[in-house]
């Protein structure tokens, strides 16, 4: 568990206080934390003067706002109907033998996490997933074994 300080007080200073603010906020604190705690949620409820409830409404609507700790680099793989038809489930399976996690699962050494999502806008490329915020497209197995082993090597 981290601690935000003044990270909310400046990330309201720097986007402002109004409802609008909240997205930006919630963005730069995952940004820095790679997830939002409970205390820094109701810190931006608090900052923003909004409910928490509202706060927590819009961090687990969003799939890129994680509320639970996740690894260094966070694999999403795609789950449309496109990534699905093009090789997602060959591209999962690669994934999970390489890593020795499951879909929603992270390594023991906090280095990667494994989560399916909603369309990454990468549907012409499938299948694609996104890591951190790089996109990776037109995957084969083989492929996004050597993606995930360059990054083993960071």
């Amino acid at each position: 568990m981290y601690h935000t300080g003044n990270l909310v007080k400046d990330l309201a200073e720097k986007h402002g206080r109004k409802r609008e603010s909240l997205m930006p906020i919630l963005q730069d604190i995952v940004r820095k934390h790679n997830y939002l705690t409970d205390e820094a949620m109701v810190e931006v409820a608090t900052e923003l003067d909004i409910s928490a409830a509202e706060v927590y409404g819009t961090a687990s609507f969003y799939t890129f706002l994680d509320t639970v700790p996740r690894g260094k680099n966070v694999i999403r793989v795609c789950k449309t109907i496109t990534c699905s038809m093009k090789g997602k489930i060959e591209i999962i399976n690669a994934i999970e033998e390489t890593l020795r996690i499951k879909v929603g699962e992270t390594t023991p050494d906090r280095m990667f996490t494994l989560l399916e999502t909603n369309c990454i806008g990468w549907c012409h490329k499938a299948p694609a997933i996104l890591i951190n915020d790089m996109p990776y497209t037109d995957l084969t197995p083989e492929s996004v074994v050597d993606i995930i082993k360059d990054y083993m090597r960071r």
